[in-house]
């Protein structure tokens, strides 16, 4: 039989009362039946705040009657409220903590104004009061940038640039310019043309790359200073600088011929660096061995001179010695590079020839150890003139013999 069926011994069979009502007796229907209405919902409700006010320290039942119920039901409306809010305290608590890594800032906004910055590490700040924006300050970041540019020269030439920066101060980067990147894009690209348009042509396509590089960074980074963006440049690379693809076969012919150019003046001179000083050098030694020839010929002229000078003085003093010491040199000068001699003997038609090296080499005194003639000395040529005398009266008076026999 179900509970709220009539009938039941009268007994009462509510699940939420357990058989009492909670107020000192059974609930009765009317005439003193058993209730037939559905459970009270306020009852159980006030059993559940009755048992959460003893857990946090109130009493756990009330006074009877209908006035202590009305009590007790708004004391634990009021003790639902403060627990709700302790702990919503404490979840709002709780999400106000967060990490800064070392690499990063956190820029705090209260109220939508700037704040502070905060320092890596464990963090706190009021949630729905503060907004937090964590920016890297130590990340490279890269913008690359292409464009078909006009020389100084007016030429058409496309540059292909590449620029790394860093978010140097995050309170600038995050709140002075509404998009950062953009304005490095739009600033690329005016600091690129401004240089291009100062330079020709051959210059960014051959070594003033490095020069380009230079001066837009320079000048990027003065944009960006202006535009108080917090970003620092630190590098700008030229990846690439050539002609438009449709003249490019062109540009590379004249770019080859430069080089060619270039290539052929550097080999001259590396010939006439090798050239010049040897010649430089053969100059000098040609005007070393002259000097040389100077000194010599002068210090032998000199040397002769005194010689002279010497030999005039004994001639002065004994004329018939020196005239014969004179005349002995010379004939030992001569004898001594002739093997051979012929002389014309006067008044006598034959001629006489002297064989001196058959002469000498009984005596072995005309060769030397090395098979050239030796020079003779003075007792040698006194020999010789002597047989060479010897032999000249022989044939004068052989010959004077003969004419007076014809005679």
């Amino acid at each position: 039989m179900a509970w709220n069926e009539p009938g039941g011994n009268g007994k009462n069979h509510d699940p939420w009362s357990g058989g009492d009502n909670g107020r000192g007796g059974k609930k009765g229907g009317n005439g003193g039946g058993p209730e037939q209405g559905p459970p009270d919902l306020d009852e159980a409700l006030q059993k559940v705040q009755e048992r959460l006010s003893g857990l946090f320290g109130g009493n756990g039942k009330k006074g009877g009657g209908s006035g202590g119920g009305s009590g007790g039901s708004h004391m634990g409306s009021f003790t639902l409220v403060g627990i709700a809010a302790v702990l919503a305290l404490l979840v709002w608590g709780a999400m106000g903590f967060y990490t800064i890594d070392q690499q990063e800032r956190g820029v705090v906004l209260r109220l939508g104004k700037f704040h502070s910055i905060v320092s890596p590490g464990l963090q706190w700040n009021p949630p729905l009061i503060d907004n937090v924006a964590k920016i890297n300050i130590t990340r490279v970041r890269i913008h690359d940038h292409r464009a078909l540019m006009l020389t100084e020269d007016e030429n058409i030439v496309e540059v292909d640039i590449s620029v790394q920066y860093v978010a140097e101060d995050p309170e600038k980067f995050r709140l002075r310019v509404r998009n950062p990147e953009e304005s490095l894009a739009h600033a690329s690209e005016s600091a690129l043309r401004q240089v291009v348009g100062a330079s020709e042509m051959n210059s960014i396509l051959t070594e003033g790359r490095e020069i380009l590089a230079v001066a837009v960074l320079a000048r990027l980074q003065s944009y960006m200073d202006a535009y108080n963006t917090g970003i620092r440049i630190s590098n700008v690379n030229v990846r690439n600088a050539q002609a438009p693809s449709q003249v490019q076969d062109a540009f590379d012919d004249v770019i080859k011929a430069r080089e060619d150019e270039q290539r052929v003046k550097n080999e001259a001179e590396a010939y006439a660096n090798g050239i010049v000083p040897e010649a430089r050098g053969f100059a000098q030694r040609v005007l070393e061995e002259a000097n040389a020839y100077r000194e010599q010929v002068v210090a032998s002229a000199t040397g002769e001179t005194s010689r002279f000078l010497a030999l005039m003085n004994e001639y002065q003093q004994a004329p018939e010695v020196t005239r014969e010491r004179l005349y002995l040199d010379t004939m030992e000068g001569i004898l001594a590079s002739n093997p051979k001699v012929l002389i014309d003997v006067e008044g006598g038609n034959n001629m006489m020839y002297l064989p001196l090296d058959k002469l000498m080499e009984g005596r072995g005194q005309y060769r030397d150890s090395s098979g050239r003639p030796a020079r003779m000395d003075d007792q040698s040529v006194r020999q010789i003139s002597d047989q060479v005398l010897e032999q000249l009266r022989q044939r004068q008076s052989t010959t004077g013999g003969l004419r007076e026999g014809r005679s």
